[in-house]
């Protein structure tokens, strides 16, 4: 009972501590004034915090294999994402949002990869994938309920009372997971070197490096190209047409999240039954890749047949990698691994959107898409042939 009581304690809190990340995706673009910054600022804001994740996920993955308690650097982490809200609800002005944006990057790096390492641990071996997947769907379920409350809220009492607000359900998860995580006994730092963190990463084997990849190019397709680039799909599939598109657009993200949510679980307890995680992973990086070559293929029908199948393969995929780390990793290293893929899904996220923009006045739309296609096949081919070995 124990351990189900602290995945719910982890997935709680870190569902709850999205709620001002994902409500600034929403609103920021609408509330300029209200934050104090320029239209075209806002690709910043929002990017900023993804990209010192790449410095921060490897550090604090191998300090939580280190540290002595995991679990009060996951708490400590909850806090200080309550405080980067408290900070957008507060501050007016560009440098204060990115200091507050770059705050909730450290924060996140600490949720994420601790959080991750932290069920890996607790997990029991038979059942591993079936815990990974119902953490990776408390993560969309965040994402999803901080998107939508963030609008509404935003809507209904102001853009700062909203994340106000936002900041008091996030400090409701941090206190959740306070009650609900034991503290972890001081073992680590004798069971763990004293390398850096830059040092361990050379450890990584190849075959662990597949799963990494798969993971990257997944964030860096889903979160990255086709998030940023939605809007156009639409308006392509729309004929032109500007009505309705942002709310197709939105409409459709959000189902995204919400397929998503479905996939990783059931992906997770899938391969726990199966015992085949590789062929589940290269055939979910097949199927996806089919899904997102559709998106380049004009047809409204298509579009939604595209975003079904893309979406619930993105949400598995995510869960895959996920607990392949953990089938690959000693108990003591679940951090430092934790980073590893985490850096590569947020390496992937940062660039989608940069490259997407980049290619579209040389190659259109459509080849972009077929590219990233290409991209998740070489990544199922090498995931199958690892699987093999």
């Amino acid at each position: 009972m124990k351990p189900l009581i602290a995945l719910w304690a982890i997935g709680l809190g870190t569902a709850l501590s999205l709620m001002g990340d994902a409500a600034l995706y929403a609103v920021l673009p609408t509330h300029t004034s209200d934050a104090g910054i320029a239209l075209a600022s806002v690709g910043l804001i929002l990017s900023v915090n993804r990209f010192i994740r790449l410095a921060t996920n490897g550090v604090i993955g191998s300090l939580y294999d280190r540290w002595h308690d995991r679990h009060a650097i996951f708490i400590a982490s909850l806090w200080i994402g309550v405080a980067s809200t408290a900070l957008y609800a507060l501050t007016f002005g560009l440098a204060p949002m990115l200091a507050a944006r770059l705050l909730w990057g450290l924060a996140w790096s600490g949720i994420w990869v601790g959080g991750n390492a932290i069920v890996l641990e607790a997990a029991p071996e038979a059942e591993r994938g079936r815990w990974v997947g119902a953490y990776q769907m408390w993560f969309f379920f965040g994402s999803a309920l901080g998107t939508f409350t963030g609008g509404v809220l935003t809507d209904a009492f102001g853009y700062r009372n909203a994340l106000w607000i936002g900041a008091s359900v996030s400090a409701l998860g941090a206190l959740a997971a306070a009650f609900g995580l034991p503290h972890t006994q001081a073992q680590r730092l004798a069971r763990s070197s004293h390398a850096s963190w830059w040092r361990d990463w050379l450890t990584i084997p190849p075959t662990m490096w597949s799963a990494i990849c798969a993971h990257g190019v997944n964030r860096l397709v889903g979160a990255g190209v086709l998030s940023a680039t939605m809007g156009l799909v639409v308006q392509q599939n729309l004929g032109g047409a500007t009505v309705g598109i942002a709310t197709l657009t939105g409409g459709l993200l959000a189902s995204r999240t919400f397929i998503s949510l479905i996939g990783a679980p059931i992906a997770g307890a899938l391969s726990d039954r199966a015992k085949n995680r590789w062929g589940i992973l290269a055939f979910s990086l097949t199927v996806s890749a089919v899904g997102i070559a559709l998106l380049g293929i004009p047809g409204l029908v298509l579009l939604f047949i595209a975003m079904i199948v893309s979406s619930a393969t993105s949400g598995a995929i995510q869960s895959l990698a996920t607990t392949i780390i953990g089938d690959l990793s000693d108990r003591a290293h679940y951090g430092k691994n934790m980073g590893a893929l985490h850096t590569a899904g947020d390496l992937g996220s940062a660039i989608g959107p940069l490259a997407a923009y980049a290619l579209l006045p040389i190659t259109g739309l459509s080849p972009i898409f077929f590219a990233c296609a290409a991209l998740m096949l070489a990544s199922a081919v090498w995931a199958g042939w690892m699987g093999k070995r």
